[in-house]
């Protein structure tokens, strides 16, 4: 069984910075792509960065300049540092992760997701 596990959000003022952390545990033999997603409310989920196990990142325009993703595949980890973050990026933030079991088997998994509220 494979769980990826989030941790970082909160409440934080305009211009502030959150840091996001996410660790996959489990019967791991590798870890492909690792990302963020978010998903405000009334709004669908969507792409706010992916890197992958060679390092190359993707961002969301929004993202771009702002959010920086990174990973350690030592410990199985990935993060989202978020600066100059804005009331729109309120959103309940979710772990994504490509990621092959013990007995060969793909699949791409999600974390509980973490809330990040932006307000004065």
């Amino acid at each position: 069984q494979v769980q990826l596990v989030e941790s970082g959000g909160g409440l934080v003022q305009p211009g502030g910075s959150l840091r996001l952390s996410c660790a996959a545990s489990g019967s791991i033999f590798s870890i492909n792509g690792m990302g963020w997603y978010r998903q405000a409310p009334g709004k669908q989920r969507e792409l706010v960065a992916l890197i992958t196990s060679g390092g190359r990142t993707n961002y969301a325009d929004s993202a771009k300049g702002r959010f920086t993703i990174s990973r350690d595949i030592a410990k199985n980890t990935v993060s989202l540092q978020m600066n100059s973050l804005k009331p729109e990026d309120t959103a309940v933030y979710y772990c994504n992760a490509a990621i092959t079991n013990s007995r060969g088997t793909g699949n791409t998994y999600w974390g509980q997701g973490t809330q990040v509220t932006v307000s004065s």
